[in-house]
C-alpha cells in the first residue's frame, strides 16, 4: 500500500494506492505529471521519479539513533556520553529549532533554518564523516551513521522552502490507521478487495484531515453521487472534503485552543 499526501498548501488530501509489488515504477505512474518537492523515506525506488526534488525526513534519521541507543547497556544509555546519544542529541536540536519556527511565514521559516539550522547540520556532517571512520558498520549505531551520510543530500532538502517539514510525520500519520488495521485483519482476499480499501482509505483519511465525521460524509456521498451527470464538469467540486457547502453537521467539534 502506497501512501500519498499534500504539504502546507492546499486542502490535506491523503491518497493509498494499492500495487501488488514495491517497485520504484508505481510511484512514478502515479506522479506522472508532477513537478515539485516530494519528501521521502531512503528507499531508493523515488530515485526514478523525473522532474522532482527529492527530500529527506529526519525523522528516520533520528530513529536510527533511538534504536541504537536502545540497544546499549542501561549504563550507556543514561549517562548520555556515548556518540550514539551524541548523535541522537544533534537530532534533537534540529527538532527544537523547528518547534521554534512553527509559527513563522515559509519566507520567515528558510531565512532563520539558514541561519540557525546550517551550522548544526555543518557540525553534524563533521562529526557523522569522522564516525564513520571508526564505528562497526553492521552495529546498529553504524547503520545509523552510513543512513544520514547515504542521504545527506536529501536531509538538507528542507533548507531549500519553507514550505517544506523537517519530517514526513504527516504521512507517517497517515498510514497508521491502515497499519494498525492490517494486524487485526491481516490480508485482503484479492487485489481488487485491496484496491477497494485503498479508495475507501483515501476517502476516510481525507475527510478525517479537513475535520469531517467520515461515516456521515461517505453516506452523504453515497445518497448524493447516484443522482449527478458525472460527464458535467466539476460537478463533484461540491463534494469534496474540503468544500465549504458541505453540511456543517458533518463537521467535527473544534478543540478549543
Amino acid at each position: 500500500m502506497w501512501l500519498y499526501r499534500t504539504g502546507r498548501d492546499g486542502p490535506p488530501i491523503v491518497l493509498f494506492d494499492y500495487q501488488e509489488t514495491r517497485s520504484g515504477q508505481h510511484p512514478v505512474e502515479f506522479l506522472s505529471g508532477f513537478s515539485g518537492y516530494l519528501q521521502v523515506d531512503g528507499y531508493a525506488g523515488y530515485e526514478k521519479i523525473p522532474h522532482v526534488t527529492l527530500v529527506g525526513c529526519w525523522a528516520h534519521a533520528r530513529r536510527g539513533f533511538v534504536e541504537a541507543l536502545a540497544v546499549l547497556p542501561k549504563e550507556e544509555r543514561t549517562n548520555g556520553t556515548s556518540a550514539t546519544a551524541k548523535g541522537l542529541a544533534y537530532c534533537n536540536r534540529l527538532f527544537e529549532i523547528e518547534r521554534e519556527l512553527k509559527e513563522l511565514s515559509p519566507e520567515e521559516r528558510k531565512a532563520e533554518r539558514l541561519a540557525r539550522s546550517v551550522p548544526v547540520l555543518n557540525e553534524f556532517h563533521a562529526w557523522l564523516t569522522k564516525q564513520s571512520t571508526i564505528m562497526l558498520p553492521k552495529s546498529a549505531f553504524g547503520k545509523a551513521v552510513t543512513y544520514c551520510l547515504n542521504q545527506w543530500d536529501k536531509l538538507q532538502g528542507y533548507l531549500l522552502d519553507g514550505r517544506l517539514e523537517i519530517d514526513n510525520n504527516r504521512a507517517e500519520r497517515a498510514i497508521k490507521p491502515f497499519v494498525i488495521g492490517r494486524k487485526n485483519w491481516l490480508f485482503s482476499n484479492t487485489p481488487r478487495g485491496a484496491r477497494i480499501s485503498a479508495i475507501l482509505y483515501s476517502l476516510v483519511e481525507t475527510a478525517k484531515e479537513n475535520g469531517l465525521k467520515p461515516f456521515e460524509y461517505i453516506t452523504y456521498l453515497l445518497e448524493q453521487v447516484p443522482n449527478l451527470n458525472l460527464d458535467e464538469p466539476g460537478v463533484l467540486d461540491s463534494l469534496m472534503p474540503w468544500a465549504e457547502s458541505l453540511p456543517a453537521t458533518f463537521r467535527t467539534p473544534q478543540k478549543p485552543g
